[in-house]
């Protein structure tokens, strides 16, 4: 699923290991002139796409019957506007893109409805690409990585399929259960370990911190590659929890100058604006570094990625990444995100 480039310490110089965006958005590297024609995308990767439509069919639906009539007329975009904010677009993003996409209309001198769809997809594609942005490893060893979201994610399972993606890429994982407060979420990551084959530093009912400090010295001592810090889901509401989880983003940062190098939030698909709201706590309290957006195979509508484009746009930092999106429990189920692929399953 994954590419892997190392990158060494100088001299000499190299490119980094990372998790690349899968075919067609990034493929293997290969001389210029066979560059010019991507494969199309493997197997694996085209029966997921397939899974993506069919969890986001209901936006699908909607949007594609908006482009049904024979005319491209102040109609057709008012149905437009209200099909993107049911789809959870919000006001800004669904504005932006009802400029844009009139533009382009212009611009192509459109006089098909279809035509419109498919300028909609490059509109959408166009706003979504700054989200598209490798999983770098290797820049720091262990580069650190503190997974973090609400009850009910899916962060402890998103860690689970991405460490074996990692261990099955050569990549030497320790995971971190600082997620003290529930037993089960200590007893699932540790299943995951086992099926992984990696190590794991747990505690019965020890300060999450503390667990999270001890494993970056286990995996600087023991030379892993990646370090992930699995920790309690909470709510943004949840002060006091909120402030555990920049205790735990303190001491990370004292076992390892520089870390924690990676802060992912993991966003449930189905909460719609609600998801933009978690981004904007946990940026807030954290400095989020990326995303991870599972369950799109639920009732999830998908234009909140949108949203979070659009405010992105607007962050100092620059838009949080979305490194994986999940339509699935199985493990081929977490793929790399790709702005094209997604407005594509998103349009139907």
């Amino acid at each position: 699923m994954f590419s892997f480039f190392r990158k060494k310490a100088p001299p000499p110089p190299a490119a980094p290991e990372a998790l690349l965006p899968a075919a067609p958005a990034a493929v293997p590297v290969t001389p210029a002139a066979e560059a010019a024609s991507p494969p199309p995308p493997v197997p694996e990767r085209s029966g997921w796409l397939g899974r993506l439509a069919q969890g986001l069919r209901k936006t699908g639906s909607s949007l594609a019957q908006v482009f049904t009539g024979t005319k491209i007329d102040d109609a057709l975009y008012e149905e437009l506007e209200s099909a993107l904010l049911m789809a959870d677009a919000g006001v800004a993003a669904t504005e932006a893109l009802l400029v844009d996409l009139k533009r382009r209309v212009k611009d192509a001198k459109a006089t098909d409805p279809a035509a419109v769809k498919a300028l909609l997809a490059d509109a959408i594609a166009e706003l979504l690409a700054p989200l598209e942005k490798p999983l770098v490893i290797g820049e720091a060893t262990p580069t650190v990585i503190m997974v973090v979201g609400v009850n009910g994610a899916g962060k402890t399972t998103s860690i689970g399929k991405l460490t074996r993606h990692l261990a099955e890429s050569q990549a030497k994982v320790l995971l971190a259960a600082a997620d003290t407060f529930r037993a089960a979420a200590r007893e699932q990551l540790a299943v995951w370990a086992g099926r992984n084959q990696v190590e794991i530093v747990s505690q019965d009912s020890g300060d999450p911190a503390a667990v999270s400090f001890d494993a970056v010295q286990a995996g600087r001592a023991r030379g892993c590659d990646v370090v992930i810090a699995d920790t309690a889901g909470r709510l943004p509401t949840q002060l006091h929890l909120m402030e555990e989880l920049k205790k735990i983003r303190r001491t990370i940062a004292k076992a390892q100058d520089g870390a924690p190098h990676e802060v992912l939030l993991v966003v449930d698909g189905n909460t719609g604006q609600n998801a933009l709201a978690q981004v904007k706590a946990f940026d807030a309290a954290l400095g989020l570094t990326g995303l991870v957006v599972t369950k799109l195979d639920g009732t999830a509508k998908g234009g909140v990625l949108a949203a979070i484009a659009r405010w992105g746009a607007t962050r100092p930092g620059g838009p949080v990444p979305v490194y994986f999106i999940g339509v699935g429990e199985k493990l081929e189920d977490l793929q790399t995100f790709s702005a094209r692929e997604f407005a594509q399953a998103l349009l139907g």
